[in-house]
């Protein structure tokens, strides 16, 4: 596992774990918590995620008009959310994943491809 690792956010999931009024504008709240990812690409989060990581925002509904930065790439998600992410951590066999996601079905999901999964609170700050 030389590459970086591969850091992938649920968007829909992170979003809706912050009852600050994200339901009015869900595309605007995806833009803030893709602005307040994009630190962790150069800098990591330690312990858990060193610097130079790959950081992928998974998008869905009406967050999916959302455009990625130099610092996270996001993807829309064509159907389900749940779907893109587990495709992009099956695609990713080879690096070290982490995926954050509250969502239970998804965190099994992802655990038995290998990932490591964690929750929303883990990116508290953003």
């Amino acid at each position: 596992m030389d590459e970086a690792p591969l850091l992938i956010v649920d968007a829909a999931n992170v979003v809706g774990s912050r009852p600050d009024g994200w339901w009015r504008d869900r595309a605007g709240a995806t833009a803030r918590l893709r602005d307040a990812l994009a630190p962790l690409a150069a800098e990591g989060r330690p312990p858990d995620l060193p610097p130079d990581a790959e950081v992928v925002l998974v998008v869905e509904g009406a967050a999916r008009r959302v455009p990625g930065i130099p610092q996270v790439r996001v993807v829309a998600a064509e159907r389900s959310g749940d779907d893109a992410v587990v495709a992009l951590v099956d695609a990713a066999a080879s690096r070290r994943r982490l995926v954050v996601t509250a969502d239970r079905e998804l965190r099994e999901r992802v655990r038995a491809l290998g990932a490591e999964v964690y929750g929303p609170r883990w990116l508290r700050g953003y």
